[in-house]
């Protein structure tokens, strides 16, 4: 007997206007940082301007991810694009490390080669990136525990804000001190707190896009479950992925000697889904057991 549970599908919330909002303020402010870096040769707003590029693009590549996961599915593409929230938080997470690695570069080099720069505009044009790019984080925040997707939006303006605050920080102390060496350290800072947080949100992201079992999901809380039912013997063939950042599918065998009373299995589907919000379910009973090569 083989059926797919009646999913109960809930509709992720909506980000459309925190994407355009975060957009447009981070590819408007990236303009104002280029010039005033320029002008005032700090690396500091250069490399924080480099690293709002990488945001406005991930902001891109995230909202048409959230987009592309509401398309219906077709002949071919059965499952929709729902992935393609998965493979966005995989190319944010990249994305903010190869930022943060060529920041960590510039870094370097200007320690050995100190260049002056202006404090007061510095500290001016890094403070308006604290509203920004903290502004848009908050508007991403109720979101980032749900969905990976999100969570690369939420974590790029983190840490550009995190990047303004160093900026400021590094402006005052270059102005009350004159050490020019401070810049390209408070970058290298910045650099290590950004990069905890990226490598984690790129291991999360890989692991969903290998089809490993989501985080919030206890795979042996599942199959303990699934081997306490009425009647099953044995459970095999069990495998829990994402289908996207933000539904969790399942299928697995279940051996059951006497069979199954009608509806056993829909019920069961129901259950998964208030239990440990899987929301997909497809369940096969077996007579007796008849593993794969795949089984845990």
């Amino acid at each position: 007997m083989h059926d797919h549970s009646n999913c109960e599908h809930h509709k992720p919330a909506s980000y459309n206007a925190a994407f355009a909002v975060g957009i447009t303020l981070n590819a408007t402010f990236v303009i104002v940082e280029i010039f005033y870096g320029a002008m005032t040769k700090s690396l500091s707003l250069l490399a924080d301007a480099g690293h709002n590029v990488g945001d406005v693009l991930g902001l891109l590549m995230g909202w048409a991810a959230a987009y592309l996961a509401t398309r219906p599915p077709t002949l071919r593409r059965t499952y929709g694009y729902r992935r393609s929230s998965i493979l966005a938080a995989l190319g944010n997470s990249t994305l903010l490390l190869v930022a943060v690695g060529a920041i960590a570069w510039e870094a370097v080099q200007r320690l050995s080669h100190p260049v002056p720069v202006e404090g007061n505009v510095v500290m001016a044009v890094a403070a308006v990136g604290i509203l920004i790019n903290g502004g848009t984080a908050l508007m991403f925040v109720r979101g980032r525990k749900d969905d990976l997707n999100i969570e690369g939006a939420y974590m790029h303006m983190l840490a550009d804000a995190i990047v303004a605050f160093g900026v400021v920080v590094a402006g005052f102390i270059i102005k009350k001190t004159g050490a020019l060496w401070i810049d390209p350290v408070s970058s290298l800072v910045i650099v290590g707190l950004i990069t905890m947080g990226s490598w984690n949100l790129l291991r999360r992201s890989f692991d969903l896009a290998i089809d490993a079992v989501p985080q919030g999901v206890d795979p042996i809380a599942v199959r303990t479950y699934l081997e306490s039912r009425p009647g099953v013997k044995g459970v095999s063939d069990l495998h829990i992925w994402a289908m996207s950042t933000t539904e969790t599918a399942l299928t697995a065998h279940l051996v059951m000697p006497q069979g199954c009373e009608e509806g056993f299995v829909a019920d069961l589907g129901h259950e998964l889904i208030h239990e440990f919000s899987i929301a997909h379910s497809t369940i096969q009973v077996d007579q007796d057991f008849a593993g794969c090569s795949l089984t845990v």
